[in-house]
């Protein structure tokens, strides 16, 4: 019974992982500082792999593979292959070159992601302008990959630690999460994770704006995908054209304080779904008032901590409602979680499961390779405490301020074990370039709450503008339902128009 347990837990695990949806040596390593110019474009565009089209369909992807160095310490060394995706200009008389984009992550793939955001709606005067390069970064998807092996019954299923409850739980976690690192080394036989760092992968996108030919290139990230963006904006400012980055998590790398911000987020984002569901009480029965569905979460996870119900404990049931919160659409299914959950209703709560499909233990996880990039650029990019009483102590803090999640941003994850230290130190975000970064950010967002759009405008000075939305979720631009943001974002990647001062944009 405890074996199926853990394969229910993964199997929702797995799902949340896509969403949350992921050495320093004793000096530094001195790398090319851009790539070599070229205006004659070097790739050779065909046909994109088949589980690519299918996700694109019916929009017209093109692929084409770029190589890039491994280590660009050594650049004429061992070559790996990025792979990336182009949805033409539709009007090559109005082109202006190329933009690129980033789904976030990190960890997450963007070969299909014009695709998406054309099927969200896209305005024509962006795709009537812009080339739009998707990819898989380094070690993602079709891009070289690489993989730490967590298999479907791994109890290392979510890069967001698991709740925890007392000191204990943090000590079991930390068992985990010590097992999950030496098993990436185990399984790392061609030294590749090392070398998975957000300035590696903004030196690849530098190749590959050479490798197509264009002087300058524009960027369209989000969540994660800003701190790439914001490392490519600072590393290569003269070759950034226009840059929009989307629901920011603050730095240009992800540490242990943007994970426990993810805290904050559900603590500011909660309340919308609180509002919501008291206003649906006589269809849910989660409370009246936001206060009182406040409560019910918290009963129905201290209840679950004591006693599971169908292999979804507290930590599991806290996960799932930080996942739902990214989208206001999502808000019906949590309700429903919640009803399943609060009632204890066994066959219902397997159903939960169940649209996850049954898998063998033992065999490779679908996120593995989400799982494995995540926790390389993450680990790899800045140093995290080693010591488990750091950890104990933070959980014990943010169990007090941030009651509904601090418990598990604050705990203990591989970082803590990595095999690797940093081979440099993480990017600074530089106030030096053009005034050319647009930030968007709403002010209520689980995983990227506000305040790391504040903080990024602040490091980028006058190079930066922040649009402030009044709503709630994850993702703004097309992604979102604010038309303020979407006609102050288009108006600049099509015009040029940067915002002369920061701009709140009131809910529509």
């Amino acid at each position: 019974m405890r074996r199926l347990d853990m394969k229910r837990q993964s199997g929702v695990g797995r799902n949340l992982a896509l969403l949350a949806v992921i050495g320093l040596g004793a000096s530094l390593i001195t790398v090319p500082a851009a790539a070599e110019e070229t205006k004659t474009p070097q790739v050779e565009w065909g046909q994109c792999p088949d589980d690519v089209g299918a996700e694109a369909a019916p929009t017209v992807l093109q692929c084409a593979t770029v190589r890039v160095p491994l280590d660009y310490a050594e650049p004429e060394g061992e070559q790996i292959d990025l792979t990336v995706s182009r949805l033409a200009a539709a009007d090559p008389d109005k082109r202006r070159g190329v933009l690129m984009l980033n789904p976030g992550g990190p960890g997450g793939s963007g070969l299909a992601l014009s695709a998406l955001l054309v099927a969200q709606g896209l305005p024509s005067s962006v795709t009537d302008r812009y080339d739009l390069i998707g990819m898989d970064t380094r070690g993602i998807g079709h891009s070289t990959p690489v993989s730490c092996g967590f298999t479907t019954d791994s109890p290392y299923y979510s890069n967001i630690p698991p709740y925890a409850v007392d000191d204990a739980a943090v000590t079991a976690q930390a068992k985990v999460a010590e097992k999950a690192a030496e098993q990436c080394a185990d399984n790392d036989d061609d030294g590749r994770l090392r070398h998975l760092t957000t300035a590696n992968t903004a030196r690849d996108l530098d190749r590959i704006r050479a490798a197509l030919g264009e002087e300058k290139t524009s960027y369209l990230g989000y969540s994660y995908g800003t701190a790439l963006g914001a490392a490519y904006a600072s590393m290569f400012p003269e070759r950034s054209d226009r840059i929009v980055l989307d629901s920011n998590i603050g730095e240009a790398h992800l540490d242990r304080d943007g994970m426990r911000r993810y805290a904050l987020g559900m603590e500011q984002t909660l309340p919308d779904f609180a509002k919501w569901a008291a206003s649906r009480h006589d269809s849910y029965g989660l409370g009246r008032t936001p206060g009182q569905v406040r409560a019910s979460y918290l009963a129905i996870a201290g209840r679950l901590d004591k006693a599971p119900v169908a292999g979804i404990d507290g930590g599991l049931f806290r996960l799932l409602t930080f996942g739902h919160l990214f989208k206001q659409t999502q808000y019906p299914t949590l309700a429903q979680t919640w009803q399943t959950l609060r009632e204890g209703d066994e066959a219902a709560a397997r159903g939960l499961t169940a649209a996850t499909g049954e898998t063998a233990d033992g065999a490779l996880s679908p996120t593995d390779n989400a799982l494995t990039v995540f926790l390389a650029v993450t680990c790899n990019d800045a140093e995290w405490p080693a010591d488990i009483n750091t950890y104990r102590r933070g959980v014990a803090e943010d169990r007090e301020r941030y009651p509904l999640f601090g418990a598990a941003t604050a705990n203990i994850n591989p970082c803590a074990f990595w095999p690797y230290t940093p081979a440099e130190p993480p990017v600074e975000v530089d106030a030096e370039g053009p005034r050319n970064v647009l930030l968007l950010q709403n002010r209520r967002d689980a995983s990227t709450p506000h305040l790391g759009g504040k903080m990024l405008r602040e490091k980028f000075g006058d190079r930066a503008r922040l649009i402030s939305v009044d709503d709630s979720g994850h993702g703004v631009y097309v992604l979102g339902r604010n038309s303020c943001a979407l006609n102050t974002t288009t108006r600049y990647l099509v015009e040029g128009e940067m915002p002369t001062k920061d701009t709140s944009c009131r809910a529509d």
